[in-house]
């Protein structure tokens, strides 16, 4: 994912995409040490593809960091995680429950 070359980063990608909810854990620890915006955008879409209720806090702490594009996929994780947490954190600030 970290490639300068497109082809080869949204292969990555996708590789971790087909795993992402058998390493959650993994992603969460490497979210926590990303510095590049793009990469961490990635890691909270496949965190939140996971579905996996150990990504509640971090789709928290995301939305309230104020950088939108990491906001976007906090917001996303919690639409996708569904669980009833998640959907009234949503709904007390006013935000759809469910993807668009």
């Amino acid at each position: 994912m970290r490639s300068r070359n497109a082809v080869d980063a949204e292969g990555g990608f996708l590789v971790l995409q087909r795993i992402a909810s058998n390493r959650v854990a993994e992603l969460l620890a490497e979210f926590e040490t990303e510095t590049d915006e793009g990469v961490r955008c990635w890691l909270l879409e496949l965190i939140g593809e996971a579905r996996s209720p150990a990504g509640f806090d971090l789709f928290c702490e995301q939305f309230a960091v104020g950088r939108e594009s990491l906001r976007n996929w906090g917001i996303r994780g919690l639409q996708l995680l569904a669980t009833p947490e998640a959907r009234s954190f949503l709904y007390e600030r006013g935000l759809p429950r469910t993807p668009a």
